[in-house]
């Protein structure tokens, strides 16, 4: 199998902002913006992601149960489109997660049942740092939401 050379994005730091935390059902959830050049986060998208959450992610944080009220997103303009992922910490360790992607181009947004997309490498920067405040407040003799919530990934850019 050969590699496309033409999928091949050069890397370019993109900036991170902390827009607040919101409280969405049972979840509280701090709120990244992650964006690329000649992109924002506007009113439409803050709206999008916060709909979204409501609708689709709430649903399946009761599915899967066992949840830690707990998590993050991530509302990232990028370079070809629009990813909103929002992050949900269960059963003490595991992290869930459900994505909303959709290209600028296209009518409707990608199937990730079909794309099982995880992150782009900026994302993961910041799901990194989420994983290590998790462990250093939360996976303790003395659990503190407060601490979880209360840090942020220390980086303007990813």
């Amino acid at each position: 199998m050969s590699m496309n050379p033409s999928t091949i994005e050069v890397f370019h730091p993109r900036a991170v902002s902390h827009p607040g935390r919101w409280e969405i059902g049972d979840l509280r959830l701090k709120v990244y913006g992650l964006v690329a050049d000649s992109h924002a986060i506007d009113g439409a998208t803050v709206s999008l992601a916060r709909s979204f959450a409501q609708a689709d992610v709430l649903p399946r944080v009761a599915d899967q149960g066992d949840s830690n009220g707990l998590g993050f997103v991530i509302v990232h303009p990028g370079t070809l489109g629009l990813s909103i992922s929002v992050h949900w910490w269960i059963q003490g360790s595991v992290l869930c997660q459900h994505i909303y992607r959709k290209q600028y181009s296209a009518a409707e947004p990608v199937d990730t049942r079909k794309r099982p997309v995880i992150a782009c490498v900026w994302e993961l920067a910041l799901i990194n740092a989420e994983q290590e405040t998790w462990r250093k407040t939360m996976m303790t003799s003395e659990p503190s939401s407060s601490a979880y919530m209360a840090s942020r990934a220390e980086f303007e850019l990813a």
